[in-house]
């Protein structure tokens, strides 16, 4: 019971802190992937994270679940594909608040595929990212680049992503769905091996340091800790805590790759925030876990 309460207060504080390494990956797998091959990385990074989850959901999986969890995982694959591509090209802080226009793209999904009604407020958010988007990119002298193309791609397949797994997710269970679309991931961008460019550098501290991270600390730990905090938050609180990721992005960005936006950016990057609050926050039962 002790410890059900203390639990019930720390919550907020651990989820907190996954969004922290979340925001803190941005900039690991940018340095990964420098001088080694983003879908290696992905498959050896998803390939941890299904063998630390597998020992607790892999058994009783049913077969739905692990067709839902193959489709799922595809868009997974493809949105941190997309995402650690683009990483090359821009900067952290840019990618983290082109990302979370994840949450604006899910209910326009939804409402197209599901016929799922917009809010005004979802109108609201989706006015002031389109404005958040153009000053984070350069205002009116803006440079759009190979990199914020594919962020874009990223943030597209995660909303999409969303908008399903919020239709299919009522008749699967969290942990083996979560478990089926992790190991998925793996399997997909085993499968694209061949289309990777070399390895480049073989393996180095840096980059087995940044393996563990993204497997095992920001995948598996993550997941676990998202799924046991989140029934003991309401969704509103969940969501305004998560939006919190591109803010991390950014402070990473600038304390560890110097990354000082200009004011111009820097308001941008409020206006998307602001987008991504007012779009989290009215949308009840949403965010559900990315898997990351």
């Amino acid at each position: 019971m002790r410890f059900d309460r203390l639990l019930d207060r720390a919550a907020p504080v651990l989820l907190l802190g996954v969004t922290l390494v979340w925001g803190l990956t941005f900039v690991v797998v940018q340095r990964a992937v420098a001088h080694f091959g983003a879908i290696e990385f992905l498959a050896i990074r998803f390939a941890l994270a299904s063998l630390v989850l597998a020992p607790f959901f892999l058994r009783g999986t049913r077969r739905h679940e692990v067709r839902v969890g193959l489709g799922l995982g595809l868009l997974l694959a493809l949105g941190f594909l997309f995402q650690t591509w683009g990483l090359r090209a821009t900067t952290v802080t840019q990618s983290g608040f082109v990302t979370g226009l994840f949450v604006i793209f899910a209910p326009l999904f939804a409402g197209v595929l599901f016929g799922v009604g917009l809010r005004p407020r979802n109108y609201a958010a989706i006015g002031l990212s389109a404005i958040g988007l153009f000053l984070l990119l350069g205002g009116p002298g803006f440079a759009w680049n190979i990199g914020d193309t594919l962020t874009l791609a990223c943030a597209l397949c995660f909303g999409l992503h969303i908008a399903l797994l919020s239709h299919f997710s009522p008749s699967c269970r969290t942990g083996p769905l979560t478990f089926t679309q992790i190991a998925s991931q793996t399997l997909w961008l085993v499968l694209l091996l061949p289309a990777g460019a070399p390895l480049g550098n073989p393996f180095t501290g840096s980059l087995v340091g940044a393996l563990l991270l993204t497997g095992l600390v920001a995948s598996a730990g993550a997941f676990y800790i998202q799924t046991r905090v989140q029934k003991r938050l309401s969704a509103a609180r969940t969501a305004v805590i998560l939006t919190a990721e591109p803010l991390f992005a950014a402070l990473f960005g600038y304390l560890l790759n110097h990354e000082t936006p200009t004011a111009i950016e820097l308001a941008g990057g409020v206006l998307i925030f602001l987008a991504m609050l007012v779009s989290e926050v009215g949308l009840g039962g949403w965010p559900q876990s990315r898997s990351a």
